[in-house]
């Protein structure tokens, strides 16, 4: 799991502009909550596959944690998964074409399709036919036409999201982002984000804590999900 460390000299610019404080959302409504959880599968999970990182696999205790204590508080559980269709390619092809070789290109396209090898959720992680399962095309599950996260967040007056996953400073913070526009209430889970080392994910973390997310701990936000589910119950 990652080492957090965050530059004091960041934190300090937070803080004043935060009157003293660091934390943006000292609560949290669990049922107008959603966990997202960002491309756990197995291509970014699996030992030998191709995207594989031994840090997603370090974060499945924390996310299935977190997965369980959304459900009991009566928030949504959501796995968001990439799936690349025959269409991919050529609808995203500034990617594709510019920031893969040919041979990487095929690999993804390959190994994320629906059926592809490493496009399966993880085997580690605790999803339950009652959670969503959302398929995306692009980095961000919410920039125009990558999937219906959106409507289905809509339906269920969802207005919080937990973010989840990997790639801390790809997948999850494209999402993170678009959601924070999109005047959601967004909180990146500092322990259930992983990345390919400790420098990415926390500067992923600290650019997101400027204007577009909180960052709390697993721990501190089972708490606050417990803490409304206490509240509901009186």
């Amino acid at each position: 799991m990652h080492r957090l460390e965050y530059p004091a000299a960041t934190l300090e610019r937070l803080r004043a502009r935060r009157g003293g404080r660091l934390e943006v959302f000292p609560t949290i409504a669990a049922a107008r909550t959603a966990l997202v959880v960002i491309d756990m599968q197995h291509f970014f999970c699996g030992a030998g596959q191709p995207g594989s990182l031994t840090t997603a696999r370090a974060i499945v205790p924390n996310i299935n944690r977190l997965a369980e204590a959304t459900r009991q508080a009566g928030g949504t559980v959501v796995w968001v998964v990439t799936t690349f269709t025959s269409k991919s390619a050529a609808t995203w092809s500034t990617f594709f074409d510019h920031f893969c070789t040919p041979a990487l290109k095929a690999t993804i396209l390959d190994g994320l399709r629906d059926g592809g090898v490493g496009h399966a959720l993880y085997q580690g992680l605790d999803a339950r036919p009652t959670d969503l399962r959302i398929e995306k095309d692009r980095f961000s599950a919410f920039v125009a036409g990558s999937s219906r996260l959106h409507e289905h967040l809509l339906a269920r007056r969802i207005d919080t999201l937990l973010i989840a996953g990997t790639v801390t400073n790809i997948c999850c913070e494209a999402t993170a982002r678009d959601a924070a526009m999109m005047n959601y209430k967004v909180i990146m889970v500092s322990d259930a984000n992983a990345a390919a080392n400790d420098e990415q994910h926390v500067a992923s973390l600290m650019s997101l804590n400027g204007s577009f997310a909180d960052i709390q701990t697993t721990d501190a936000v089972i708490g606050k999900l417990q803490n409304a589910a206490a509240r509901a119950a009186e």
